[in-house]
């Protein structure tokens, strides 16, 4: 086969992409993004070698019979297709490239060992990264692949150029005290990014010309500066720039802007709810990020519900330069541009090659653990990026020792300056821990931005705390019947049921909130509840914990069920929220339920809190009051790695990682016990029906209808298909068939009382 005949891809016109090139541009690419991190000339070679396996001559007779491109999946839209999309890709022309990366080590430095570093990276540029290791079935597993050589027999016997065989390997090392997983997995994104920008270049031009139409980070900082100038002349026409709240907001932005110049690493914004730390956080990112030129800002948050209200902040600082932001979360879908799906922000998602990304805790930390090629992609974008954890209090304790482990490798080695931003700042350096804990290490050299947290703590304080009596415990009724002596008033409970016994006690017209309800049906419900609490109307609400953050509710009183001492304080958060009944004119009264918190994490997080609030019972929600809730939280937990995260991904001679593996068990939703359905909600039934009447659900559908959700246990999932009462309309797209499971007021009800395993009572 002539060399200038063997192509990599061939575009529906009939246009050919020479193999060669495509080699060496993905290469140039691929070591452009690793350079970022010293690592350029592995880089190199993996972009040079990941498609070897295509100048086998049978691939070559598959490229050239293939007559369409699929582009209609994101993650594989550069792969060849046939023309039925459902049958079996192309051959293999990945093994190749990694076994040539094996021998090519052993002839050069008599152990293959190091060439297993490209093996994972170039077999899994599809499939994604493998374990190296058999599963309990036998298969999947790296080392059995490369046991393969027939893959590279066939690519050989198509006289590869050369050059490209022989290129000189790598002299770097992997950057000092790195975990080689994370630095395997890096290169992995360089590689995937690399190769995906050069296909889409040729197959796709149209998307490739919207990358990078985004303006810097400079100037959104002077878009920024800007409108906090005119958002300070506003307050002073108004005589409003001196009023406590004002001033102590003013006064913690001018601390963010001049601890910006520190050098990076880990920093903590400690600031009361209220204190403005949304706008101050970004202050001192891009003032950061210009100091020590920082490409990005990835801001991280627990919640979609705060992702898309923090999103349309920094929408409306960012307005004179257009729609910059660029959200990536399950609920983010642009109606304008579904049909399209080619959308600069849906491209931006897929690499976070924007300046501003604002993701959720999930997305961001499962990307870092992932093995599939679209999760991964995006990894290097995070080198050299400023990170701010958003409520970071809430990073789950079951996984709180490998988030941390690499979130010092991303700050030590990778350039990443992070902020732990929230009015209740966890303990996440020096724990005592019980000794079989010991080797957890934290976070390392965490400096705190705010000079005096205690001070802004003390003079934000707009509620007054009831603790509560430690030999009473509420029955429903009584509590129903002391809730109703209030006009406006806020009841959270720590579940499900609770929330709907306590309802049913109230009088006509009692708000319930609860998961049960779809996102639409919530959105639509707070946003009233808002408009009542604005114009002073009577309005009483019984809740779960899911208004503890990102919704801006106003209550004068807030009831809140013992719970973790973090949970108390985003309860105490929606009460007097601005200011307007003055100095601790809120009532926040705390309370002992009926029956505990379910057993596991929520019941020691509110045994902690009893133990903080007896030592701290006249500061219950200062800063000393959450060392200590923390502090002793964390040493309760079982374990802080429950999947034995650290030890499986530690540093080994023979670079044996279960990279699949873990991609699967580090899990931040623990969905095990869930099954969503698409309920009877608004415009829903309508794609119901059509879907009933074989409608295909196309992605733009899938999204949409995720706002219309909800997750019920597997149990009650199973035994409503049972009844014919829910129908799966394709592969795990379930919907609501009897209209009567929908109810107007509390959401997804079934016909008889349900029943929760411990993980599914709240919410």
């Amino acid at each position: 086969m002539k060399q200038h005949c063997v192509i990599s891809h061939r575009d529906t016109a009939g246009n050919d992409r020479l193999l060669e090139d495509h080699l060496k541009e993905v290469a140039r690419r691929t070591m452009k993004n690793a350079d970022k991190f010293s690592s350029g000339d592995w880089g190199y070679l993996a972009g040079l070698w990941h498609d070897l396996g295509k100048y086998n001559a049978e691939f070559q007779d598959y490229i050239r019979t293939v007559s369409a491109i699929d582009t209609e999946d994101s993650e594989n839209a550069h792969l060849e297709v046939h023309e039925d999309k459902n049958k079996r890709r192309g051959p293999d022309h990945s093994t190749a490239g990694a076994l040539h990366a094996l021998r090519r080590f052993k002839q050069v430095s008599m152990s293959d060992i190091p060439g297993r570093i490209l093996a994972y990276i170039i077999a899994g540029h599809h499939a994604g990264l493998a374990d190296w290791d058999p599963d309990e079935t036998g298969n999947r597993a790296l080392s059995n692949r490369l046991q393969k050589d027939i893959h590279i027999q066939k690519t050989m016997e198509a006289k590869p150029d050369e050059t490209i065989l022989n290129a000189p390997l790598p002299r770097s090392h992997a950057p000092r005290n790195a975990s080689h997983s994370l630095w395997i997995r890096m290169l992995f994104s360089c590689l995937v990014d690399a190769d995906f920008l050069d296909t889409e270049n040729f197959l796709t031009p149209v998307n490739s010309k919207k990358r990078n139409q985004y303006p810097n980070l400079n100037a959104i900082k002077t878009t920024f500066d800007n409108y906090m100038g005119l958002m300070s002349e506003k307050l002073k026409q108004k005589n409003l720039a001196d009023t406590q709240v004002n001033s102590s907001r003013a006064t913690i932005l001018k601390m963010c802007r001049q601890k910006s110049v520190l050098p990076p690493g880990h920093f903590s914004l400690t600031v009361p709810t209220g204190g403005g730390k949304t706008l101050a956080s970004l202050g001192f990112a891009l003032e950061h990020a210009h100091y020590h030129k920082k490409e990005r800002i990835i801001y991280v948050i627990p919640y979609t519900s705060i992702t898309e209200q923090t999103a349309q902040v920094f929408r409306d600082v960012c307005e004179p330069l257009g729609d910059i932001i660029v959200e990536h979360h399950s609920n983010f879908n642009d109606e304008y541009e579904q049909e399209k799906q080619n959308s600069k922000s849906r491209l931006a998602t897929e690499n976070w090659d924007a300046p501003i990304i604002v993701t959720t805790t999930v997305q961001f930390f499962e990307s870092l653990f992932a093995a599939r090629t679209s999760r991964v992609r995006k990894l290097h974008n995070i080198c050299n990026s400023i990170v701010i954890l958003d409520e970071v209090q809430l990073l789950p304790a079951e996984f709180l020792n490998p988030i941390c482990d690499i979130m010092n490798q991303l700050k030590d080695i990778y350039s990443v300056t992070f902020v732990l931003s929230t009015a209740t700042q966890p303990v996440l350096e020096n724990l005592n821990l019980p000794d079989y804990e010991r080797k957890f290490k934290g976070l390392t050299n965490v400096r705190e931005i705010i000079d005096n947290p205690d001070f802004f703590y003390k003079t934000l304080q707009r509620v007054s705390i009831q603790l509560p009596n430690v030999n009473k415990r509420y029955e429903w009724p009584e509590l129903a019947e002391e809730l109703q002596q209030y006009k406006q008033v806020l009841c959270i409970v720590s579940k499900r049921e609770d929330c709907r016994n306590l309802h049913h006690l109230m009088p006509e017209g009692t708000i319930h909130l609860s998961a049960l309800m779809c996102a639409e049906h919530r959105r639509e419900v707070i946003n009233n509840i808002k408009i009542r609490i604005s114009n002073n109307e009577s309005i009483k609400v019984i809740s779960t914990q899911l208004v503890e953050a990102g919704v801006d509710f106003d209550f004068p009183v807030v009831y809140r069920s013992m719970a973790g001492l973090d949970s108390i304080a985003q309860a105490a958060g929606r009460c007097n929220r601005e200011g307007k009944l003055g100095y601790a004119g809120g009532k926040v009264v705390i309370f002992h339920a009926p029956q505990d918190p379910p057993k596991g994490i929520l019941k020691k997080a509110a045994q902690a809190a009893e133990h903080a609030l007896r030592i701290y019972d006249n500061a219950p929600l200062s800063p000393n009051a959450f060392h200590t809730f923390f502090e002793y939280f964390y040493s309760q937990v079982p374990s802080l790695d429950k999947a034995n995260i650290i030890t499986r991904m530690e540093n080994n001679p023979s670079l044996t990682f279960p990279f699949r593996t873990i991609a699967q068990e580090f899990s931040l939703i623990d969905d095990g016990f869930n099954l969503p359905v698409v309920v009877r909600y608004g415009k829903s039934t309508h794609r119901i029906e059509q879907l009933l009447n074989g409608m295909k659900a196309e992605r733009w559908l899938w999204r949409e209808l995720q706002r219309f959700s909800v997750n019920i246990p597997r149990s009650v999932h199973a035994e409503l298909i049972k009844n014919n009462e829910i129908k799966e309309v394709m592969g795990g797209l379930f919907v609501q068939i009897r209209p009567e499971l929908y109810d107007p007021v509390l959401g997804f009800c079934e016909k008889k009382q349900m029943e929760y395993a411990a993980n599914n009572l709240i919410g």
